[in-house]
């Protein structure tokens, strides 16, 4: 994508009302007015609230809300350009169930209250494979420990991946840490029995993934209480 076409998007992102681009001061600081009343203020419901994180073009968000429209959903990224095209298809669409928050992921702590979470969604995160890397992985404990911070006690976390790597380590995170493994599959669309919403809405890259004959895997969990 260009340099223009960038800016493009970027400067259209503004004049959305289902985008929400906070500073990271803003956040930081407190002076976010959203936490802790984003059912209350922006969708003005009480529905359960479901995030996707590294949402990219907002495929998963967009699909879920349309599957769901009991259900607010809020696609999170930080990279504006991309997700503008959920942006825009909810619009035309005219979803009201749906956002879209340009914020890095290890600000959400701050940018939602504690219980305020039904339901989080990881779709095909980078697996960051080098060692150097695993402080980035969006299932470690660290990470886990800031999705327990905002999801309700018995919210639930799903992982969709291509990465059999991603996979098989956040497994294993899973098991070694005492957490709740509702269900797992290492292969969705060749041996069955995930829930609907897995197997019914494709991003393009997984659409892709699938042309390569790339297994698609899947988690759903729970992270203990302390």
């Amino acid at each position: 994508m260009g340099s223009k076409n960038k800016l493009k998007r970027f400067r259209e992102n503004e004049t959305f009302h289902n985008v929400v681009q906070p500073t990271r001061a803003a956040l930081e600081t407190g002076d976010f007015p959203l936490k802790g009343t984003w059912n209350a203020t922006f969708f003005k419901n009480d529905n359960p609230l479901v995030l996707e994180l590294g949402c990219g073009k907002g495929e998963y968000t967009v699909g879920l809300a349309k599957k769901y429209p009991n259900k607010n959903f809020i696609g999170i990224d930080i990279k504006g350009a991309r997700f503008w095209r959920g942006a825009k298809t909810a619009i035309e669409e005219q979803l009201p169930n749906v956002a879209f928050l340009r914020t890095q992921i290890e600000l959400i702590e701050y940018a939602f209250a504690q219980n305020e979470v039904d339901e989080i969604w990881i779709t095909f995160p980078d697996p960051q494979i080098k060692y150097k890397r695993t402080k980035h992985r969006m299932t470690n404990e660290a990470f886990l420990k800031r999705y327990k911070s905002i999801l309700k006690p018995e919210g639930v976390v799903n992982l969709k991946t291509d990465s059999e790597f991603m996979h098989g380590y956040t497994l294993g995170v899973l098991h070694a840490a005492g957490h709740e493994v509702l269900y797992a599959n290492h292969d969705v669309y060749r041996l069955g029995g995930s829930p609907e919403e897995v197997v019914d809405i494709q991003t393009f890259y997984e659409k892709q993934y699938l042309e390569l004959e790339k297994p698609i895997t899947y988690i759903r969990f729970k992270i203990k209480a302390d």
